[in-house]
């Protein structure tokens, strides 16, 4: 039943899973409403729902555009149920913008398979990387997914490898001119926030252990198949797939070294998991293993949320 609804990309699906961020969201924010007494903070939830669909879309182009998955809601939905293993997620905007701006990165690097205007695309997601790194520091790791990339598809110009310099000074400039013009905290901020922590002691209840551990074997599940079978997946994808695979183990790079640890740091993870879970379930010709894969993915997912409000 489920695999039926989100089996194409279907407007019903759409507005199904928008029903269904729109619910969450809300009941994470009503957990505390004094929210309201602000109109400061009521203008910065709005922002962090704008980037949270602006998310959504993203995983959803990117993998329509790209092939990464077949015309399904899979992607979105996954995505969807991954964010519910930490309701904190919805109220953290630096991380939400962070991911979001790290979804821009993928989204050009991801189209570089084409070779159509490789330059360009370097340059932009060499810029939203920067730009993510202004809100969480580590998210300039995912460099390391710039220069694979050109590795695979632009190697023989030496010109490539010099435009992620060019990103990082046109946004050192301008970052450099805002703190010194608008917020003279905004530089002392951003070097804080250099620091790295590698205890795994950060949590306060049983049940965000018992969420990780969930998130654990959900990586497991989705990802070990898609290192396994990665030689045998269309030549013209296998590229883009490596791409999310370094992505996914960054991203837990990020989640192992960063300070003021928590399992929101686990976001950078979801977008590729979110592709690989998508592909286990499209490529299994088993529809009772697609539902189970679906029905135990959207109970956890559940469970978790409402075990941590």
């Amino acid at each position: 039943m489920i695999t039926s609804v989100f089996k194409k990309s279907t407007p019903i699906n759409y507005f199904l899973l928008l029903i269904l961020i729109l619910v969450c969201f809300s009941i994470v924010q009503f957990q505390d409403t004094n929210w309201f007494n602000s109109v400061i903070e009521i203008a910065k939830k709005a922002v962090v729902f704008g980037l949270i669909l602006g998310s959504f879309f993203l995983v959803n182009f990117i993998c329509k555009k790209n092939g990464l998955t077949k015309d399904s809601g899979y992607p979105m939905l996954f995505f969807f149920l991954f964010l519910l293993f930490s309701p904190t997620i919805w109220n953290n905007f630096t991380l939400i913008a962070a991911n979001f701006f790290v979804l821009l990165a993928l989204r050009r690097l991801v189209s570089l398979q084409t070779l159509k205007a490789p330059k360009e695309k370097i340059f932009d997601a060499s810029l939203w990387i920067f730009v993510a790194s202004l809100f969480q520091f580590w998210c300039i790791l995912f460099l390391i997914v710039v220069y694979a990339s050109i590795i695979f598809h632009v190697s023989r110009d030496y010109r490539n490898w010099l435009i992620p310099f060019v990103s990082f000074f046109t946004t050192a400039v301008i970052f450099v001119f805002y703190g010194l013009l608008i917020d003279k905290s905004a530089i002392a901020f951003y070097l804080n926030n250099i620091t790295t922590n590698f205890q795994l002691d950060y949590f306060t209840n049983t049940y965000q252990n018992l969420a990780l551990s969930m998130f654990a074997v959900f990586a497991v599940f989705f990802v070990v198949p898609m290192l396994i079978s990665l030689t045998n997946r269309p030549l013209n994808l296998q590229a883009s797939y490596k791409k999310l695979l370094f992505t996914f183990f960054i991203g837990l790079v990020i989640f192992f070294i960063s300070d003021n640890k928590s399992n929101d740091l686990l976001l950078f993870t979801f977008f590729p998991m979110a592709v690989f879970a998508t592909n286990t379930v499209e490529f299994s010709q088993n529809k009772m293993q697609q539902e189970i894969i679906l029905t135990f993915s959207i109970l956890l997912g559940f469970i978790a949320l409402f075990l941590q409000l």
